[in-house]
């Protein structure tokens, strides 16, 4: 095991007159970054649109779980969910900058649902939204797609992860504007690559975008879903 390397006078991302250059660590404004860990959970904070026909109520709370988890429950009527969205869209995709995005959740059920997580326009239907760049599951299937979607025009690239009951999966993309061979989106499942595109014509690029999640049931059986953390950052 090789030894830690110490910067005993810090490290700088930034010029020389800069005024962060003494500053000893990397400049953190030249990202706009969002984590939520759901240590805490604030309603308000969230746009949450639910759908209750069945007999009873759902819900969103924090549930136990090492690093804080968010534990979403619906209401047990066929296609009853519960999707959230943050208040205040403030990322938006641009050609020239770098944009990270990465999840790590569960479903308790990885076929009858569906299942939506990513960056999305404000909308009470997310699962048949205009504008975004997140990852889909459709009711009758367990495989996961990534949508580049801007107008109700999509580059979808099917099958970039299969959910299993009640088994966390880790989701992320990564736009690369300078990539070898031109601007890329790249998509991971489970820390691996599973898919790229150089297509970048239906990129989002007019429209400002918020974390979006949540699930709507395929069936007339109450399901779940399990948030555990949301990580995003683009370059300003």
């Amino acid at each position: 095991m090789g030894l830690p390397t110490h910067f005993t006078n810090g490290v700088t991302n930034v010029g020389v007159g800069d005024p962060l250059y003494q500053f000893t660590m990397p400049d953190p404004t030249k990202w706009v970054i969002y984590h939520e860990d759901f240590h805490t959970f604030t309603t308000a904070d969230w746009t949450i649109t639910t759908t209750e026909a069945g007999a009873g109520d759902a819900t969103e709370a924090l549930t136990d779980g090492s690093g804080g988890l968010l534990l979403i429950t619906n209401d047990a009527a066929d296609d009853d969910n519960d999707f959230f969205q943050k208040v205040g869209e403030s990322f938006r995709w641009s050609s020239t900058k770098r944009m990270f995005f990465k999840t790590r959740f569960k479903v308790s059920d990885a076929t009858q649902s569906d299942v939506v997580v990513g960056l999305q326009i404000t909308d009470t239907t997310p699962l048949d939204v205009t504008d975004g760049l997140f990852f889909l599951k459709a009711d009758g299937s367990a495989a996961m797609s990534f949508r580049i979607e801007k107008d109700n025009t999509a580059t979808a690239l099917s099958s970039v992860a299969t959910l299993v009951n009640n088994t966390f999966v880790e989701l992320a993309f990564v736009y690369l504007p300078q990539a070898q061979g031109g601007p890329v989106f790249d998509v991971y499942a489970d820390g691996v690559r599973v898919a790229s595109t150089t297509t970048t014509t239906n990129a989002p690029d007019d429209e400002d975008l918020t974390i979006s999640f949540g699930i709507q049931n395929g069936e007339a059986v109450a399901k779940t879903m399990t948030m555990d953390y949301i990580f995003v950052a683009l370059e300003r």
